[in-house]
């Protein structure tokens, strides 16, 4: 066998031995911790927050960045919100129906605001809401037991960073003072 060959080999070998790894990885190798199932409720019930709070903000939105906001909450965290319900049937994780009261009483809060008022409040609690969720997100996808559970939060990251840094732009834009904590 010539180098050449043998070359050709160890990359078909390689790639094989790669693609099962991928596969392995893919599959739930374990079961959810009592933190993965606190994290799957919380979520959840985050998402159902971030939709409820998003149609406030297309109906009571007084610029149209806040209502294009609101509305892209909706349809990203209606999403998220399907994907992470999946796992949670997978992994028998009970979902909540609605929000906690914390989301229950923002909403109370911005429903009693109207026009600048409204924008501006809405646009600090997305800053707020989204920091807190990124770090949940983070420490689920590093540090979670669960395959599949830490797979979904890896990649409801990625949409909660991108959330997170259009609320910023907007708040910097309505000149909406926000604590500067890290992300």
């Amino acid at each position: 066998m010539n180098s050449i060959q043998l070359l050709k080999m160890i990359a078909v070998v390689g790639a094989a031995t790669l693609g099962a790894t991928q596969l392995t990885n893919a599959q739930n190798t374990t079961d959810p911790s009592s933190s993965d199932k606190r994290f799957v409720r919380a979520a959840l019930a985050g998402e159902n927050a971030e939709v409820d709070l998003g149609k406030l903000a297309v109906q009571k939105g007084s610029s149209d960045d806040v209502k294009d906001f609101g509305r892209k909450m909706v349809d990203d965290h209606t999403k998220l919100s399907e994907e992470m319900r999946v796992v949670a049937d997978t992994e028998g994780i009970r979902a909540p129906a609605g929000m906690n009261a914390k989301e229950k009483a923002l909403v109370t809060k911005l429903q009693s605001l109207s026009g600048e008022n409204f924008d501006k409040a809405y646009i600090a609690s997305m800053v707020k809401d989204h920091r807190g969720d990124l770090a949940a997100f983070r420490h689920e996808a590093s540090a979670g037991n669960d395959t599949a559970i830490k797979e979904e939060a890896s990649q409801g990251t990625k949409v909660i960073e991108q959330h997170l840094q259009l609320a910023q732009e907007m708040a910097r834009n309505h000149k909406v003072p926000v604590e500067q904590s890290g992300q």
